[in-house]
């Protein structure tokens, strides 16, 4: 899948129409040695890579698998220092197999985790990138710990990461080369419907992930509100028999009286849209109704409080909207793999943030559509200005549960780093559900305290609040600011995503939370 943006505004800029790698996935009972095509890759620990006296493999798939190659596995793994540790690899060109390539890839003292598996994974498709495979096989040298549930999740883990590990975004280069790989094989974890019907959710999760990705990716002068409404639409009319979209101008939001979404809209050429996608099961009715709400702050120059200095990170405000990806991309998903009895409700008030005559000044007051008014201390707070209305409206539509995401604090990032996002909640249920649901997919959640004792940093001497309070624990004061703006009577949880929206490394979008939310929804939907 790949996704051409609607239009552009600024620099006569379009992304090409560049193709995502389509690979077919397949579970196999064979016999490594007897398997055949371009390359045989091996994740193993670094137990596996124990030796005896004789400097054979201690264990028996790579022993068999050395010996059809004369011993040479054991000879380069040794001269390589290859033992097996996370990041490792090594890959051989060699004859005597039906595999032209032998590739061991290490997965650290042990190898029990989504995240490991998902790595193993990534690493094949940069192998077979490197080595223009077409027919790539993976096999685990041992599978020590794996229940059966857990070699369903290992296949799934291994196939999205092959996935996202060859893709790259090349829409905005002037030239680009296609990845050659067509077919993985997965051997040893066991066949089956159940196995391939998760086979074929990775696929879907994954060209979920590589759509959110392309979003965040997009530059500010390509993806505007408008286009960012447009995609939403598009994933509506793509999925019309389960999805209705609602787009809401800036007049539809003034009845609604969203005057905090639009005080921070006020500055932009391009005009707001809120969007709202709804999807309905396909049968039977819905046992119980969630909203996932995102962040979608296509460009956020911080208004008159600009960003500025260094480590402000202008530059990247594109991604500002990473939150509206993760929700967008997990409609999407959903909207391939259909799961019944759950209603959703995908909620994003698209804007930017700029300045110009007519924007929202430091010490404005803004009145949200739930009444409440807001003293605007800080122009540079404005994801959580947007939020309050996306909030109060996701409530009105009747649902029991809401996560918001977004790249709302720097504070999160202080806290907790590059890849880990921050979760705040009131509720232990919705944490739990989450938090169990991202273990799965191998994305890294923490929760946080919501400290009711800091709220009195965020009061007002003329309005209700004010939108920041002091430096310490912003996150935790940001969270608590969008807390006021949720009924009690529906569970909620904020996931502050700033850190692993970005990977810095890769210069790229990580499609954060998309599979988490995607796997919350199907455990829901159970």
């Amino acid at each position: 899948m790949a996704q051409t943006l609607a239009s552009d505004t600024l620099g006569l800029t379009l992304p090409a129409n560049v193709e995502a790698p389509k690979i077919s996935f397949a579970a196999k009972e064979i016999d490594v040695t007897e398997w055949k095509g371009d390359m045989l890759a091996v994740g193993v620990t670094e137990k596996d890579m124990s030796k005896d006296d004789n400097s054979k493999f201690e264990n028996s798939l790579l022993r068999k698998l050395d010996s059809q190659l004369g011993g040479l596995l054991a000879e380069v793994s040794s001269e390589e220092d290859f033992t097996g540790k996370t990041g490792q690899s090594t890959v051989l060109r060699l004859p005597g197999l039906g595999s032209k390539r032998v590739g061991l890839i290490g997965l650290g003292q042990s190898a029990s985790t989504t995240a490991a598996f998902r790595g193993l994974g990534e690493a094949v498709g940069a192998a077979a990138k490197a080595a223009q495979a077409s027919d790539v096989a993976v096999a685990l040298a041992s599978f020590e710990g794996l229940s059966a549930e857990s070699k369903l999740n290992t296949a799934t883990a291994i196939a999205s990461g092959t996935v996202l590990g060859l893709y790259e975004d090349n829409r905005y280069r002037s030239e680009s080369k296609k990845p050659a790989l067509k077919s993985v094989d997965i051997l040893g974890i066991g066949t089956g419907p159940d196995l391939e019907k998760k086979l074929k959710q990775a696929e879907d999760v994954s060209s979920a992930v590589i759509f959110g990705r392309e979003l965040v990716n997009s530059p500010a002068n390509v993806l505007t509100p408008a286009v960012l409404a447009e995609e939403a639409s598009k994933i509506a009319s793509l999925y019309g028999d389960v999805f209705s979209a609602t787009i809401l101008n800036s007049e539809q939001c003034k009845e609604l009286k969203m005057g905090s979404y639009l005080g921070v809209a006020a500055a932009s050429a391009n005009p707001p849209h809120f969007i709202h996608l709804r999807y309905t099961p396909p049968s039977g009715p819905a046992k119980v109704k969630l909203a996932l709400v995102g962040k979608g702050l296509t460009f956020d120059s911080g208004g008159y409080n600009i960003k500025t200095g260094p480590g402000c990170s202008i530059e990247l405000m594109k991604f500002d909207m990473g939150g509206s990806a993760a929700v967008l991309g997990a409609a999407k998903a959903v909207g391939l793999i259909k799961p019944p009895g759950v209603e959703v409700h995908f909620i994003v008030a698209a804007c930017e943030n700029m300045i110009s005559g007519t924007g929202m000044r430091p010490g404005d007051i803004v009145t949200a559509s739930n009444g409440k008014t807001i003293e605007v201390n800080n122009t540079d707070a404005e994801g959580r200005l947007t939020l309050a209305d996306a909030l109060v409206y996701a409530c009105n539509q009747g649902v029991e549960k809401i996560v918001d995401l977004a790249t709302l604090t720097g504070a999160c990032v202080v806290a907790l780093g590059p890849s880990i996002a921050g979760v705040f909640t009131p509720s232990d249920d919705l944490a739990k559900e989450v938090l169990a649901a991202s273990e799965v997919c191998g994305e890294k959640l923490w929760r946080m305290p919501l400290e009711e004792g800091y709220w009195e940093s965020m009061k007002s001497g003329v309005a209700d609040m004010v939108n920041t309070g002091g430096r310490p624990g912003g996150a935790i004061t940001a969270a608590l600011f969008l807390k006021q703006f949720v009924d009690e009577k529906v569970q909620w949880m904020h996931i502050d995503m700033a850190g692993p929206v970005w990977n810095d490394k890769k210069r790229s979008a990580t499609g954060f939370g998309i599979s988490t939310l995607v796997e919350w929804v199907l455990k829901n939907s159970s």
